[in-house]
């Protein structure tokens, strides 16, 4: 019993360290800086962020006003959603593929729970699509690509 210790002592210590390496970095430290958006398309966005960069209701919450010179989508989710996970490279192919003119930023609902209860998510995946000019939309749920795409031609970028 003695000679199976420390072989599987090391084994849980190789394990753990391998996925503690492997994790992935929540919203707030993965891109908030203009380098890290460029080494990514998608933006990670923390609460003071999103006032800077989307909308800042903390100003005027009773009228909509963009802060951004780009349409944008935001998806509100969290690293356990299934839906989320499933939609995620989606979004990182559409964010590449509409560069410059389209920005995709992700809402961690878990970090940012002040966010998630002012626009009152409910469930996750929840999106917004946000012209430059005009009132956003919000759906939930998972949405295949195409759904995407048309949401991006018809309403975004109105093409």
């Amino acid at each position: 019993m003695t000679r199976w210790k420390i072989p599987g002592l090391l084994s849980l210590v190789c394990m753990l360290l391998s996925c503690t390496l492997s994790a992935r970095p929540t919203s707030g430290e993965e891109t908030n800086s203009e380098e890290g958006a460029a080494a990514s398309e998608v933006v990670y966005l923390n609460k003071a962020e999103f006032l800077k960069r989307v909308f800042n209701y903390e100003k005027d919450a009773s009228t909509w006003s963009y802060e951004g010179d780009k349409p944008c989508i935001i998806d509100f989710y969290a690293d356990w959603c299934g839906p989320c996970k499933q939609v995620s490279p989606i979004l990182e192919a559409l964010s590449s593929e509409y560069k410059g003119k389209v920005i995709v930023y992700k809402i961690n609902v878990d970090v940012e729970k002040e966010l998630a209860a002012a626009f009152g998510i409910r469930s996750i995946p929840t999106f917004l699509f946000v012209p430059a000019k005009g009132t956003p939309q919000m759906s939930m749920g998972a949405l295949p690509r195409e759904a995407f795409v048309k949401v991006i031609d018809e309403f975004l970028l109105k093409e």
